[in-house]
This record gives structure tokens, C-alpha cells and sequence, in this order.
């Protein structure tokens, strides 16, 4: 039963990032495209999770936890570039 729900989640989080990519593309605006990457992140994530569950090993959830970390500070610095249009000062 769980090797369903897995699959179904699988299925949906890749559609979730296929129209992420349509996003990415075809943003209007770079605040538009920062967004998409930006859930393009937390989609991976998922994804990850995902793996190490079907593959029943904790692995992937360090894995998962560093790349949520490296997801944040990108998020932050994207943000600031858009803002100052400099990262470092």
C-alpha cells in the first residue's frame, strides 16, 4: 500500500517540477523565475525524501537536510541581488 502512495507522490512532485520548469522559461519577470527555482528546491527535496523512503535508508534525509540549507542561502542571495543589484558589498 505504501509502494502506491509512493508512486502516486513520485508522479505528482515531477509534474510539480515539469510546471516549474514552464515557469523557469517562460517567467515574465526575474522575481517570477527566483520563485520557480525557488520551489524547484523545495520540490527536490521532496523528491529526495521521496527515494529514501521507497529505498527505506536515512541516508537521503541528511542529503535532504543539506540541500534545504544550500536552497536557503541561494534563495536569500537571489533576493538580495534583485534588491541591491550587488551580492557583495
Amino acid at each position: 500500500m505504501i509502494d502506491i502512495a509512493v508512486t502516486f507522490a513520485f508522479g505528482a512532485i515531477t509534474l510539480a517540477v515539469l510546471l516549474n520548469l514552464y515557469r523557469l522559461v517562460r517567467g515574465p519577470r526575474m522575481a517570477d523565475r527566483i520563485l520557480a527555482v525557488d520551489t524547484m528546491t523545495i520540490n527536490a527535496i521532496a523528491l529526495i525524501i521521496l527515494y529514501g523512503i521507497s529505498q527505506r535508508t536515512t541516508v537521503y534525509f541528511e542529503a535532504a537536510l543539506l540541500f534545504a540549507m544550500f536552497g536557503f542561502v541561494a534563495t536569500v542571495v537571489f533576493a538580495k541581488f534583485i534588491l541591491r543589484g550587488d551580492v557583495i558589498e
